[in-house]
Parts: C-alpha cells; sequence; structure tokens
C-alpha cells in the first residue's frame, strides 16, 4: 500500500524540479525570439508542461489499456489548472492577476471553452454520429486537432497586431543566455517531465488497484493533481518574474492542450474510439470544467484592479468553492 504512493511522491518531485526550468527559458525564449509572453505561454510552455498529460495518456490507453484513467486525468488536470489560477490570483502582490493579463487570454479561455464541451458531448452523445470512426479513429478526433489549430493560429494573428513590449527590468536578466542555450535547458526539463509522465500512469493504475477507488476519479484528481505540477510551479515563477502573461497562458493554454490530447491518445488506442469506450461519469468533471472557465472568463473581462482585504477576488472565491463543491460531488458519485 505504501509503496505506490512513494511511486507518486517520487514523479511529483521530478516533475516540479523539471517544471520550474521551463519557466524560466521559457521566458527567455519570449524575449530572444520576440514572439511574445502570451503566445509563447499558451503555446509553447503551455505545450511543455502538459508533457505528463500526453505522456500519461498515451501510456494509460497503449500499454495499461485503461481509457479512463487518461480521459479523467485531462478534464481533472483542467479543473486544476482553472484552480491554480485563483490561488496565482490570491498570490499577486499589488493587483489581481485577473486585472493585469492581456485580453487575449479571452480568446484562449473560450477556445478552451468549446473543446470541453465538444469532448464532453463526445462522451454523452457516443450513439450519435460523434461515435462514428475512421478505422479506430474517432471522428471527433480531426475535429478536435482542426479546433487546436484554429485556435493557435487566431492567438498568433492576435499577438501579431497587438503585441506588448516585455518587461524593461526583466531584459538584463536574460542578455547572458543565448538562445541555443535556453532552447537546450528547455528540452532537457521536458525530457524529465516526459519520463516522469510516462511513469504516473502505471502509479495511478497501482493506486487504483490498492484503494479500490473507480479509475475514473483516480484519474481525475492524483493523476490530475501530479500532472498539473508544472503548471503550477511555472506558473508561480512566472509570477515572481513580473510575466504575468506567460503565468495566465500557461495555465488556459494547458487547458487547451490538454484537449487536443484526446486525439493523440485515440491514436494510440486500437479498440476503438477512446471517447467511446470512457464513463459518462467524465461528463460531471467537464461540467466543472466549463463553469469554472466561464468564471475565469468574467474575470478577464471584468478586469478587476483592486486587491480586496483578503487578497482574494470574488472570482478567485468562486473558483475555490466551485471547485471543492465540484470534487465533493465526484468523489461522492464515485
Amino acid at each position: 500500500m505504501i509503496l505506490p504512493w512513494l511511486k507518486f511522491a517520487v514523479c511529483a518531485a521530478i516533475i516540479v524540479l523539471s517544471g520550474r526550468s521551463v519557466a524560466k527559458y521559457g521566458d527567455v525564449i519570449a524575449w530572444r525570439t520576440g514572439l511574445g509572453r502570451v503566445w509563447i505561454g499558451t503555446i509553447l510552455v503551455a505545450m511543455s508542461t502538459s508533457l505528463p498529460e500526453l505522456f500519461t495518456g498515451i501510456s494509460s490507453v497503449a500499454l495499461v489499456r485503461v481509457p479512463d484513467l487518461t480521459i479523467g486525468n485531462l478534464f481533472g488536470a483542467n479543473a486544476f489548472n482553472l484552480l491554480n489560477l485563483a490561488l496565482l490570483d490570491i498570490a499577486s502582490r499589488h493587483q489581481p492577476l485577473f486585472g493585469m493579463a492581456s485580453t487575449g487570454h479571452l480568446l484562449v479561455a473560450g477556445f478552451s471553452l468549446i473543446l470541453v464541451s465538444f469532448a464532453a458531448a463526445g462522451i454523452l452523445l457516443k450513439d450519435s454520429f460523434l461515435g462514428y470512426s475512421l478505422g479506430w479513429i474517432g471522428l471527433s478526433a480531426p475535429i478536435i486537432v482542426l479546433i487546436y489549430l484554429v485556435a493557435a493560429r487566431g492567438l498568433f494573428n492576435f499577438e501579431r497586431r497587438r503585441r506588448a513590449p516585455l518587461d524593461a527590468e526583466v531584459m538584463p536578466r536574460y542578455e547572458a543566455i543565448p538562445l541555443r542555450r535556453a532552447y537546450l535547458y528547455f528540452s532537457i526539463a521536458a525530457a524529465f517531465v516526459i519520463g516522469a509522465g510516462t511513469w504516473l500512469a502505471f502509479v495511478g493504475r497501482d493506486i487504483a488497484q490498492a484503494t479500490g477507488w473507480a479509475e475514473s476519479f483516480v484519474g481525475s484528481l492524483f493523476l490530475a493533481f501530479s500532472t498539473t505540477l508544472p503548471e503550477i510551479t511555472v506558473s508561480f515563477f512566472a509570477l515572481r518574474l513580473g510575466a504575468y502573461d506567460i503565468c495566465v497562458g500557461n495555465m488556459l493554454g494547458s487547458n487547451l492542450f490538454n484537449m487536443s490530447i484526446i486525439a493523440v491518445d485515440d491514436l494510440f488506442y486500437r479498440p476503438g474510439p477512446v471517447l467511446s469506450s470512457v464513463s459518462t461519469s467524465h461528463v460531471f468533471t467537464a461540467l466543472l470544467v466549463i463553469l469554472m472557465t466561464g468564471i475565469v472568463i468574467a474575470g478577464l473581462m471584468a478586469r478587476p484592479q483592486h486587491k480586496p482585504a483578503l487578497r482574494a477576488t470574488w472570482y478567485s472565491l468562486a473558483l475555490i468553492v466551485v471547485f471543492l463543491i465540484g470534487y465533493y460531488l465526484n468523489f461522492s458519485l464515485g
């Protein structure tokens, strides 16, 4: 009983240590390339910090053959990322995080909402046309990839028209770091994340067997918490750097990329479309993510400028309350 939890702790430690490097060198790449923190945070950094979800998913469907683990992990990771935005907003010392983030994040949050809703519909309406397949690959897989590519392209065009300069005080820190070294260190950190993420699929199966808990619940809670540790670490480190758009973009971009992982999982799951092979209980977690994303969109649109006495805006408090109630109900139903 102790061994699975020990493995879990080791995986979490590897991910946290590697994730810190991703934040620093992602910010270097944003400055050196001139692509801007919103695009780098949403696409490059988010993709890198989502590697545990990607490789945990591939391991779950290709090696362990437990698709409920990966789908639960993806929806659960999205919920944790939105909870982390609330914690980051509280940790922001001077102004609410939602008030300092670029309006470009509204575009990312909107596309994330579309992808989560589409994935939930694929599970709930598996007997409709959404359950059709091309060979063993579900019809929903190419649609998910297309939506993600449209979102990435749309954000790139938005940032090209409205790109804000990086903070001047950040630049001297990175003058001694050449772009080649930043890419190298960024890649090394990502490699450690890949290894730990692959291992997590087996650890999740062991925890499910040892505790007797449902695989969907283990995926949406324990695996989701571990695989979002890079996002947590990277975003908190970015907050300390003053890179607010990398901080927010990493969380929302990870949610966007997590849904595209479903298409990759579908490719590796040979018995049939992965969304047609999982429990409908995942729809509850998806609805939780949809509600929390709506709260984030409201916060980004309202752009609060003053910190309340408790340092938490109403949007952050709403995210925390909804998350806790949602997971209590998820555990009870499970």
